[in-house]
């Protein structure tokens, strides 16, 4: 029985480590090509498996983009949370979610390239439930800016609401100024001053008293 359960454990694993490997390589080709130019093979070729493996995984194309977006979005959810939940002024917990949205493009711009380009932005992106998932982060934000409010931290007449949306408006273009090459992505340096940025001028606009 234990040999069986163990040999289930490895087989569990692999499946996953391959599904993993797919999604990967996905991230790599709707970042080179955008989701319109990607086909399938290309993925597989990417991951260096064989293409109806890709299948076995994946119905379709749309599938895919919709894999990719809900794993990344579940992690970034995860830490936005985690500084939603601490306890700190509203000032240090803004400045902690701003963190956490950059320091999630240092580690894979690629995956956010395609979170904000492709399934943001790009009509080929409709097949993902974006409001959803966008509206359950807005919605924890919000919570948030309102417990600020009843502990005195910001004015009583904002609306929590839209506190949340500007503020995640202002992460993404953000972000978006290095995803479209606007700003050089590989200077740490502007990466770095545009996180300031964007904490600074949201905290002077919308939370100024």
């Amino acid at each position: 029985m234990a040999v069986k359960a163990k040999k289930q454990g490895v087989r569990r694993a692999s499946v996953d480590d391959r599904r993993e490997l797919i999604l990967r390589a996905a991230v790599e080709v709707f970042s080179r090509k955008g989701y319109t130019g990607c086909r399938i093979q290309d993925v597989a070729k990417e991951a260096q498996v064989a293409y109806g493996l890709v299948y076995h995984y994946f119905k379709n194309k749309d599938e895919l983009l919709e894999s990719v977006f809900a794993t990344g979005w579940k992690g970034f959810l995860k830490l936005v949370q985690a500084e939603i939940d601490r306890e700190e002024h509203i000032t240090a917990r803004v400045r902690g979610i701003v963190g956490v949205a950059f320091e999630a493009y240092r580690r894979d711009p690629r995956a956010v390239k395609v979170l904000i380009l492709e399934v943001g932005r790009s009509p080929a992106g409709g097949s993902v439930n974006r409001g959803g998932a966008f509206s359950q982060v807005i919605l924890a934000a919000a919570n948030m800016f309102k417990a600020a409010q009843q502990r005195g931290e910001l004015p009583a007449q904002l609306e929590p609401v839209l506190c949340a949306t500007m503020l995640f408006g202002a992460i993404e273009m953000g972000l978006t100024t290095f995803v479209m090459g606007l700003l050089d992505k590989r200077d740490e340096a502007a990466i770095a001053r545009a996180q300031e940025q964007v904490v600074e001028t949201y905290l002077r606009g919308v939370t100024a008293r």
